[in-house]
């Protein structure tokens, strides 16, 4: 009997866990399947924690790759997974999202001729530098299969003349959201533990992205927005965003302000229950943008644009770092239309497992 195809899923950054999770259990019904971290995010908080709450299987190998310059990191990940590719020899290799991890397997698969197959392609902020939008451009380029999440990145991509086989698929985190909803809801008590209460009125903040917390400049700004925040915030701090407070000596303002809890990086069930009861959230992922909308959260994104489009309309208000904006938008809180990114009564995770296995049976040869 001809044994399954072989694909790997290359991770190793925390939404990409979050965009592998609905589909780990199609993909390794129909194939063997297995999982590469590059490491990319690696402490409990960003990693572990993930794994165990998501039910994903143990890596089959975690590289252990994080740190650097955005070159570098790519770099060392593009040779390492590619020495993992030509030892497993695998069908079909998946990437995930927009980050190194993202790229890095993209690339490494596709000089070795390796079919790769995109999951959330065709987003665009049209920010030309912005590194995520050159890791998901780069990667829809040398794909085979593009599964879309929106009906708007299906044109993005033949807007920019792309050929190969794109898919509307439907957005797997909000697949994802939706079987999570009754732990979300079960998960109130991990609000007191956090510093906030479920029946009064708080913030979710977050920040991570280059532009944000790379710049001495964006962050003094983004520091002040926060003293002059009028509800009690939740700062779940990441690790690249603490690193840069510290390195600008802007930790000992911020540990001052009133009313504003510093907290670790929180988990899928934590943050998404954070979302769900917040006022409002403020945040520079895209991620977390689409989530708190799917929870009927209004979203103030602290960027000049956003490749989630179709959340413009829903309850994403654009605001930048501009103080004036968001104090406004907060005083009466913004209103939230509903959200939903899927195929009528089909699931995402089955789309994209069921059209994987047509375009291995095509390509690999017949068994007996």
């Amino acid at each position: 009997m001809k044994a399954k195809p072989k694909v790997i899923s290359i991770v190793g950054a925390r939404p990409q866990f979050i965009k592998l999770a609905p589909l780990v259990k199609e993909l390794s019904h129909r194939f063997r399947h297995r999982i590469i971290h590059t490491g990319q995010h690696f402490d409990n908080n960003m990693s572990s924690i993930f794994f165990r709450q998501l039910r994903l299987p143990k890596p089959y190998i975690n590289l252990g790759i994080s740190g650097g310059t955005h070159g570098a990191m790519t770099g060392r990940m593009l040779a390492r997974v590619e020495k993992v590719l030509l030892y497993e020899s695998p069908d079909l290799v998946l990437v995930y999202g927009d980050t190194n991890s993202t790229l890095a397997g993209a690339l490494a698969a596709a000089k070795l001729a390796i079919p790769v197959v995109h999951i959330e392609a065709g987003m665009r902020s049209f920010v030309s530098g912005m590194p995520e939008e050159i890791n998901r451009k780069l990667t829809d380029h040398v794909s085979e299969i593009l599964f879309c999440p929106t009906p708007v990145s299906v044109k993005n991509l033949k807007a920019e003349g792309i050929k190969k086989k794109i898919v509307y698929s439907g957005d797997v985190m909000y697949e994802l959201l939706k079987a999570s909803r009754p732990a979300i809801t079960a998960n109130q008590k991990a609000l007191k533990k956090l510093g906030v209460r479920e029946e009064s009125e708080y913030l979710l903040l977050t920040v991570h992205r280059a532009a944000t917390v790379d710049s001495e400049t964006n962050l003094r700004v983004l520091v002040d927005i926060i003293s002059e925040l009028p509800l009690p915030t939740l700062f779940p701090v990441h690790p690249r965003a603490r690193k840069r407070l510290k390195q600008f000596k802007l930790w000992r303002e911020l540990d001052q302000i009133d009313r504003l809890f510093l907290v670790e990086p929180l988990s899928y069930l934590d943050a998404l229950t954070a979302a769900r009861y917040a006022y409002a959230v403020l945040t520079d992922s895209g991620g977390l943008q689409k989530e708190a909308l799917f929870l009927g959260t209004p979203v103030l994104t602290l960027r000049e644009e956003t490749e989630w489009i179709e959340t413009l309309k829903l309850g994403n208000n654009l605001v930048g770092l501009d103080k004036a904006k968001v104090l406004k938008l907060l005083q009466v809180k913004p209103s939230v239309k509903s959200m939903v990114y899927r195929v009528k009564n089909k699931k995402p995770s089955h789309i994209i497992a069921e059209e994987i296995a047509r375009f291995l049976q095509r390509r690999l040869p017949r068994g007996d």
